[in-house]
């Protein structure tokens, strides 16, 4: 059995797809539908059961799981960079996975857990995942503490030789449409092109960048997942590792690579930056993935511009989830 912690989220459920389509289906499912609309995630996939995380957290610490799992892919979290109770954070981000991982080692399941690329925050320190050089990290929100706080005691209590923490930089594809503000610009991007025919990006306010200038590390979700199961593929590899192309593009870039895959000529708009984020605004993030190579991982990734134009042309116009073939 595989465990699938935020298994009806965005990279959870098409990590689960992944699964299906290498025949895997005897998977446990464990999330928190609430009142989103992300269980629709769940409908063109196969698994054994579903069960709320409160429950399952509860059914670790009575060892009520019979069936012996092979690994747990926790991938379950508050991901909102705007949240601002520090205490709910911590609870979910951080003493829930503290658990977990307990849990896990002690059973000796393997454990692979998301931690994050804000936890490079202003990036003044690199974005090389070097273990030894973490506790130099300074985080600019408190979602990206909370995903260091956890990183900092698995590296203390020496679990990051017996674990994996995979830092994700800007996932985007299928599969997001719930995450409300949370979602990718590329999205958001599709639908102001629908709705008005332009795309807003923001003004910079950093003299090194011109308007629209300024970078990410934008990784299809079939990367990040493949990127992610390598690690179920080899167990004894573990660590943290950076989930990225390494390769930054700009924001024009993808907004242009947008109106091609719609077969449109670009059309953007320049507006003010709120001046309430400007001073935790990243102009740039690249993921430093040399570490992943060194491990073995030899796969490409896709061009923003391939990854965008599947992203639109199989997705996005047609209402489309990602599927395993096993269902």
């Amino acid at each position: 059995m595989v465990i699938v912690t935020g298994g009806a989220g965005f990279i959870g459920s098409a990590i689960i797809a992944a699964l299906n389509n290498r025949g895997v289906t005897d998977i446990l499912v464990v999330d928190e539908l609430a009142c989103d609309e992300k269980w629709k995630n769940l409908r063109n996939l196969s698994f054994a059961d579903y069960v709320e995380k409160g429950y399952f957290l509860e059914m670790v610490a009575a060892n009520k799981i019979s069936t012996p799992a092979k690994a747990v892919f926790h991938i379950g979290a508050c991901s909102s960079t705007t949240e601002t109770n520090a205490s709910y954070l911590v609870k979910n981000n951080y003493e829930y996975t503290k658990l977990l991982a307990q849990w896990a080692i002690g059973a000796n399941i393997r454990f692979i857990y998301a931690s994050s690329a804000a936890t490079y925050g202003d990036g003044s320190e690199g974005f090389g995942d070097d273990e030894e050089k973490i506790n130099c990290l300074h985080p600019m929100n408190m979602y990206g503490y909370s995903k260091q706080l956890f990183d900092l005691w698995a590296q203390r209590n020496g679990l990051l030789k017996k674990i994996v923490g995979l830092k994700y930089f800007n996932v985007f594809g299928p599969n997001e449409y719930h995450k409300a503000d949370m979602r990718s610009f590329i999205l958001k991007a599709f639908e102001q092109i629908q709705a008005t025919g332009k795309v807003r990006l923001f003004k910079s306010h950093n003299p090194e960048y011109t308007d629209g200038e300024y970078v990410r590390d934008f990784i299809y979700i079939k990367d990040a997942v493949d990127m992610t199961l390598f690690f179920l593929d080899n167990p004894k590899t573990c660590g943290l590792f950076n989930i990225g192309t390494g390769i930054a593009r700009s924001w024009n870039d993808l907004v242009k690579a947008t109106f091609a895959a719609m077969g449109k000529k670009p059309n953007i708009e320049y507006i003010e930056m709120p001046e309430s984020i400007r001073s935790q605004y990243q102009y740039f993030t690249q993921a430093d993935i040399s570490k992943l190579r060194k491990a073995g991982y030899k796969k490409q990734t896709a061009t923003l511009e391939d990854a965008i134009k599947d992203y639109v042309c199989n997705y996005l116009q047609k209402d489309g989830f990602l599927a395993g073939t096993s269902t």
